[in-house]
């Protein structure tokens, strides 16, 4: 390819933003898209060759599209709606999807693409901020190999590992949405424990130490739980996050009559917590669900 690498990361939240810099700390020329001023700005500052809230001017100079948005509703709006990027692509530019979103809706929304001459990856990621800024994300991808091959320097640039599901999208999706099931248990089973210390009055930076040395510790544990110590629920991911991905987990058991009792439990407690007012918290927070504990940060 004679011409710089072009790619459009559209959404500039935690994974997003780190996406973007792994992207331009690889040499590719990294458009920024978000409706956030101040995402704009960070990643302006870090070099970017363009931002904007979309990315209409710059279409017909892209290679490939990475959309890191929370939901299908936003994909479909982004690139298919009435304003949709989509019509605006050169034939052949790469559309990498890694929201998290029922296989249904990647199936579809790939048809949709495929059907205006792109190609697509549904492609979900994992792996937090921290990872995602280190170029560290961990990519569960499907697709047609030509999809793989045009996005090789996109996903050389922001993850370590790429696993190839397979060659039909939705099948990267299915993966994730159960990845999600042990993500949001594990964060529900750790507020469970770090609230149960609470009302047995163990100091919780204790236990925390007990744990992360111990069998019980799991990574949500120890990524989370350092935020209910200090008290500090600005959301890195929220709670409602958690609502719509284990309502995902819930409906693709539920189509295969399959019973999930312990992430029916978790989504329970994530729906109380949302129904408490703490939606847009961290998903953390999920902790406030439980009643008459004491927790850091609690106005005494």
């Amino acid at each position: 390819m004679s011409h710089p690498y072009q790619v459009a990361v559209i959404g500039l939240g935690a994974m997003g933003m780190g996406a973007a810099l792994s992207c331009l700390r690889a040499g590719l020329q990294t458009h920024g898209i978000d409706l956030a001023p101040a995402a704009r700005e960070r990643l302006a500052a870090a070099g970017a060759a363009s931002v904007g809230a979309n990315a209409h001017a710059i279409a017909d100079r892209l290679d490939a599209v990475l959309l890191l948005v929370v939901n299908a509703t936003q994909v479909r709006r982004i690139l298919l709606g009435e304003e949709g990027l989509a019509r605006r692509l050169r034939p052949g530019t790469a559309v990498m999807i890694s929201a998290t979103i029922a296989s249904e809706e990647a199936k579809a929304i790939a048809a949709e693409l495929e059907a205006q001459d792109l190609l697509v990856l549904d492609a979900p990621v994992s792996g937090g901020a921290v990872k995602a800024e280190a170029g560290e994300m961990v990519v569960m991808a499907s697709g047609a190999r030509a999809a793989f091959e045009r996005l090789q320097p996109v996903l050389d640039a922001v993850a370590s590992r790429v696993f190839v599901i397979g060659e039909q999208p939705g099948q990267g999706s299915t993966v994730k949405i159960i990845h999600q099931l042990l993500a949001g248990v594990h964060i529900a089973v750790a507020a469970e424990a770090m609230a149960l210390a609470s009302r047995a009055g163990v100091p919780l930076d204790l236990m925390y130490e007990v744990v992360t040395q111990a069998a019980g510790n799991s990574w949500m544990f120890e990524n989370r739980m350092p935020r209910v110590i200090s008290g500090d629920y600005s959301p890195r991911s929220a709670v409602d996050i958690f609502v719509k991905d284990l309502n995902l987990v819930a409906d693709t058991a539920r189509a295969l009559n399959f019973p999930l009792p312990l992430a029916s439990a978790a989504l329970h407690q994530f729906l109380s917590a949302s129904n408490a007012g703490h939606g847009q918290e961290d998903d953390s927070a999920v902790i406030k669900a439980y009643a008459g504990i004491q927790l850091p940060g609690d106005a005494q």
